[in-house]
């Protein structure tokens, strides 16, 4: 195999105008491939610095640290035309914009990529994340990820009878949305390698949102049965689910019937696939509670972490249901190396694997406007000029 000295992305260059978490995820993967990341905070900063406790020891919230690192940070009041000329500077050499404003804001500063950034910079890749994208019944309104997940559908599906719709713990619309952003990002970037034109990119929460709804959109189609809440359990497999051990649960995803022959003999039952209840996936479907009795009651003297471990050894999807705390400290997730420590900095590290050019994540996030100076003197500005635009509030050195 060939070996690259480089990162994926080195050189490119990338003003990041985003907040909170879809935008500021996309830019941080860019970040950790080797573009260079200006990242250009309103005059309070971004939202997630204020999202504490807890905080760490160098007094970053842990939200904002999660997305940030490796990029050099300035803060620009964009409604002043000192601040645009200052954008306008940095987009001379830049590769990708990418901001999370509601949509119309852009335009309302006489910086939309239409009318003004697409005919003078016409390389520019301009990825807009916005909640419902600018047009249609919800364009322009703002969106957030648990809106999104009662809205699109996505609670619905989550939850038991005991709890009703239960939103998702984690923003799992918003990190999508992060990454589809990134995925148009870079198709958009190999078609300007082709045409040496660069183009508008949309990514919005809503799209996303209902993207995830398979495979209950799929069989909502078919059906026209409504979805409901299924708990853990599979809507088209069983047994998909979580049961019941000695010391805790375990989830066993079983997909075709040589896993569940497997299963069966594994528990101590080997008859289990020549019971017409449960012979093919369908009749296990139809007869699920009763296979899940079944299950419980077989695997009810076991211990997870051994039930499991041989499960997996006989070819059968097996895992115990762990904690934050138990999933971190997996043998398998130091093995791959999936939590940065830079000195008292510590996060996760992006899931992608580039063997020949690796992933070389950045510096620890960083303060507000940190590099206010020098991102301002590589573009031009000198001492006073600097200082003016300090006193003006064009650009900021403390947050507001």
């Amino acid at each position: 195999m060939t070996s690259f000295s480089a990162t994926a992305l080195e050189g490119l260059r990338v003003v990041d105008l985003t907040r909170v978490l879809a935008g500021p995820l996309c830019t941080q993967m860019l970040s950790d491939n080797g573009a260079l990341v200006v990242k250009i905070e309103p005059p309070g900063g971004d939202e997630t610095r204020h999202l504490g406790p807890p905080y760490d020891e160098m007094g970053h919230s842990a939200y904002f640290a999660a997305l940030n690192r490796g990029k050099k940070a300035i803060s620009l009041d964009l409604s002043q035309p000192e601040a645009q000329e200052v954008l306008h500077r940095l987009l001379q050499d830049a590769d990708v914009l990418v901001e999370n404003f509601l949509p119309g804001t852009m335009e309302k500063w006489g910086l939309g990529y239409e009318e003004v950034l697409a005919r003078r910079y016409p390389r520019l890749v301009y990825c807009a994340i916005s909640g419902f994208g600018r047009d249609g019944p919800l364009g322009g309104l703002p969106g957030y990820d648990a809106v999104l997940q009662a809205q699109c559908g996505l609670m619905s599906i989550n939850g038991e009878s005991a709890t009703g719709a239960t939103r998702m713990g984690i923003p799992i619309v918003d990190h999508l949305t992060g990454y589809v952003a990134l995925t148009g990002i870079l198709m958009a970037l190999c078609s300007r390698h082709l045409s040496g034109v660069g183009q508008r990119v949309e990514a919005t929460l809503y799209d996303t949102a209902l993207s995830l709804l398979l495979p209950h959109a799929s069989n909502w189609f078919v059906s026209k049965k409504t979805p409901g809440l299924l708990g853990s359990a599979h809507p088209n497999i069983a047994p998909y689910d979580k049961f019941q051990a000695r010391d805790g649960h375990v989830f066993i995803g079983i997909l075709n019937d040589g896993q569940f022959r497997r299963f069966s003999q594994h528990i101590g039952h080997p008859g289990l696939p020549d019971d017409p209840r449960f012979h093919a996936n369908a009749d296990r479907i139809a007869h699920r509670q009763a296979l899940k009795d079944l299950i419980e009651a077989a695997i009810a003297d076991a211990d997870c972490e051994p039930l499991c471990e041989a499960l997996m050894r006989v070819g059968v999807p097996a895992g115990v249901v762990n904690d934050v705390p138990q999933a971190l400290a997996q043998a398998h997730c130091a093995h791959r190396q999936m939590v940065i420590r830079q000195g008292a900095f510590t996060a996760l590290r992006g899931p992608a694997r580039l063997y020949g050019t690796p992933a070389l994540p950045g510096a620890p996030p960083p303060v507000f406007s940190q590099h206010a100076d020098e991102v301002l003197a590589d573009l031009g500005f000198n001492d006073a000029q600097r200082r003016d635009l300090y006193s003006r509030g064009v650009a900021r050195t403390r947050p507001l």
